[in-house]
C-alpha cells in the first residue's frame, strides 16, 4: 500500500460529507482527491453521509450532493445505493454504534458527563472574554462528577451531554503529508463534547469512529479540520486505535484572495453545471488547485490524473480560483468532445429556438459542428453560433456594422457578390481562389474584402472560416444575404 502509510492494509478513503445545502467547489476537490487517490492506488473509494445535524439536515441537499458527484464521475465503491460491508453509510443509522463505543470511553475513564446549561456555558464565555484569559473554552466544571452521581441524576430526568477528558498537560503531535510535522499543547484543548443532549454524536465523535470502523487509511479533508486533528489523535489514543495518514488540502481563494461564495458568483458545481461547463472540465480544473501531474500538462483526461496521482505533489500553498482559466479549460475539453454528442446538444438547442431541422442533412449538421467546436468554450455556444447557418440575420453587430458597412464597403461587397455569382462550383477551394483571384485584380488585400460579406451573412464579426461558412449556408442564400445588407453600407 502505503503512500506514507498506513501498514500495508489496502487505501480505503472517503467523503463525508453534510447534506445541509450545496456541494461547493472546495468540497467538491476533496472528493475528486480522494477518488482520484484511491483509484491510483488500486482501493476504495467510499460515501459516508454525516447527517447528525437533524436541525440542518436538507433532503433536496442530499439528492442533489449525490447528483453533482455521479455527474462530475466520482462514482463511489460504497455507500448510499451501492452497500458494502462497513454500513450503515448514513451517521443518522448508527446511533447504536456510537452509544456502544460512547460506554467504552466512559468505562475507561476519559469521557464525563456534563450537566452545564447552555446559559451557564454563555456566562462562562463572557466572563473569560471579559477577563482576557489566554485560554477559552469550558471550564470542566463537571469532569470530577463520579460515574455514579451521573447517572443517578440521569436517572432522575436531568439531561447531559458526554464531554472527552482531554489531558490538562503534555503535548498531542501528528504528522501531516502536506503540513509536516505538528504539535498541539494539550493545556489549550478543551473538552469537547461527544455526544449531544439529544443523544447524537458530534461530528468530531462520529468521524473518528466510523473513520476507524470502516477501515479509514487516510483522511483527505479541507485545512480548516487541522485545529480539529489534535482532538482526534486523542480520541484514537483513548480507544487504542491506530489513526489515519493525515492529508490536509489548501484552501481555494477567489481571485481578490477571498472566500469563494455564491454572493460573489458562481461556487457549488450545480452553478458550472448550470452555466454550461462540462463535468470533465470542473475535475480537471479543481484536481490542478493544488495539484500537479509532475509535467507541464494542463488538460488532461480523468484517466490521466489518476495514473499520476500522487499525494507528494499537493501544494501546501492555496490556490486562487480563476473562472477565466477555467472557460479557456472547458474550451480545450470540448475539442476533445465526440462531435456526435456536440452535434445531439447542438440540435436540441437549435430545436429550443424554434428552428426545424427535420429535413436538414445530418452530414451538413455534423460540418457545422466541425467549424464551430473550435470556437466554443460552452456547449450550448454551438447552437448560439450556429443560428445563422439556417436563418438569415435581422440585426447585424452594431460595432461591426460601424467598422464594415462604413464609406467603401458597399462597393467592394459588390464586387464580392458578383465573384459569387459567377462561382459554379461553389465549393470552399473555389470560393477561397475566388477572394484571392479578386484581391488581385482590385488591387485589395484578401482581408480587406471579407469584413463586409461575412457580416452581410452572418450578422457578426467572427466565425468560422469565411469560404467553410459560405459553401455550408449555400450561394442562392449567400447572394440573397448580401442583396439584402447592401442598402445599409456606403
Amino acid at each position: 500500500m502505503c503512500e506514507n502509510c498506513n501498514s500495508n492494509r489496502p487505501v480505503r478513503v472517503r467523503f463525508a460529507p453534510s447534506p445541509t445545502g450545496y456541494l461547493h467547489v472546495g468540497g467538491a476537490r476533496t472528493a475528486i482527491y480522494n477518488y482520484f487517490f484511491a483509484k491510483h492506488m488500486g482501493g476504495t473509494f467510499y460515501l459516508r453521509i454525516e447527517d447528525t445535524d437533524r436541525k440542518r439536515y436538507n433532503e433536496t441537499a442530499l439528492h442533489d450532493l449525490m447528483r453533482d458527484l455521479k455527474w462530475l464521475g466520482l462514482q463511489w465503491d460504497e455507500g448510499p445505493g451501492c452497500e458494502g460491508d462497513c454500513g450503515p453509510y448514513f451517521q443518522s443509522e448508527r446511533l447504536d454504534i456510537y452509544h456502544r463505543e460512547i460506554k467504552k470511553l466512559l468505562d475507561a475513564g476519559y469521557a464525563y458527563y456534563c450537566f452545564c446549561s447552555e446559559e451557564r456555558l454563555q456566562e462562562v464565555r463572557a466572563e473569560q472574554e471579559k477577563s482576557h484569559v489566554p485560554v477559552t473554552g469550558y471550564d470542566r466544571h463537571c469532569r470530577n462528577i463520579s460515574r455514579e452521581e451521573a447517572e443517578a441524576r440521569i436517572a432522575a430526568g436531568e439531561k447531559a451531554v458526554i464531554r472527552f477528558k482531554v489531558p490538562e498537560t503534555g503535548v498531542t503531535e501528528f504528522d501531516d503529508m502536506i503540513r509536516g510535522h505538528i504539535s498541539y499543547q494539550n493545556e489549550l484543548l478543551d473538552d469537547l463534547v461527544l455526544i449531544k443532549r439529544d443523544g447524537y454524536p458530534t461530528y468530531h465523535f462520529a468521524s473518528v469512529v466510523d473513520d476507524h470502523l470502516m477501515g479509514t487509511t487516510h483522511v483527505l479533508r479541507g485545512d480548516e479540520w487541522i485545529s480539529s486533528t489534535p482532538k482526534h489523535e486523542l480520541l484514537y489514543k483513548a480507544f487504542g486505535w491506530q489513526p489515519p495518514v493525515w492529508c490536509h488540502l489548501p484552501v481555494i481563494l477567489d481571485k481578490n484572495g477571498g472566500k469563494l461564495s455564491k454572493r460573489k458568483g458562481a461556487a457549488s458545481v450545480g452553478d458550472f453545471r448550470d452555466l454550461g461547463y462540462l463535468p470533465e472540465t470542473l475535475v480537471n480544473y479543481l484536481a490542478l488547485l493544488g495539484w500537479n501531474p509532475g509535467d507541464d500538462r494542463e488538460v488532461m483526461t480523468i484517466k490521466e490524473m489518476v495514473d499520476s496521482f500522487t499525494l507528494e505533489r499537493i501544494n501546501p500553498k492555496s490556490a486562487s480560483f480563476d473562472e477565466k482559466k477555467l472557460q479557456w479549460m472547458n474550451g480545450q475539453h470540448i475539442h476533445l468532445c465526440d462531435d456526435g454528442m456536440l452535434k445531439g446538444i447542438m440540435k436540441e438547442g437549435l430545436v429550443a429556438k424554434g428552428i426545424d431541422l427535420s429535413k436538414e442533412p445530418e452530414a451538413r449538421l455534423d460540418e457545422i459542428v466541425k467549424q464551430l467546436k473550435p470556437r466554443a468554450h460552452f456547449v450550448q455556444d454551438l447552437a448560439d453560433m450556429a443560428v445563422y447557418f439556417f436563418v438569415a440575420p435581422t440585426t447585424y453587430d452594431e460595432k461591426g456594422a460601424k467598422k464594415h458597412f462604413g464609406e467603401g464597403s458597399k462597393e467592394v461587397a459588390t464586387l464580392v457578390r458578383d465573384m459569387l455569382a459567377s462561382i459554379e462550383d461553389f465549393k470552399t477551394p473555389v470560393i477561397e481562389k475566388g477572394f484571392y483571384d479578386l484581391a488581385e485584380r482590385c488591387g485589395h488585400k484578401v482581408g480587406e474584402l471579407v469584413g463586409a460579406p461575412r457580416l452581410a451573412v452572418s450578422g457578426v464579426t467572427a466565425g468560422p472560416g469565411l469560404w467553410e461558412m459560405f459553401e455550408l449556408i449555400g450561394k442562392e442564400e449567400v447572394l440573397r444575404r448580401i442583396d439584402v445588407a447592401l442598402p445599409l453600407m456606403k
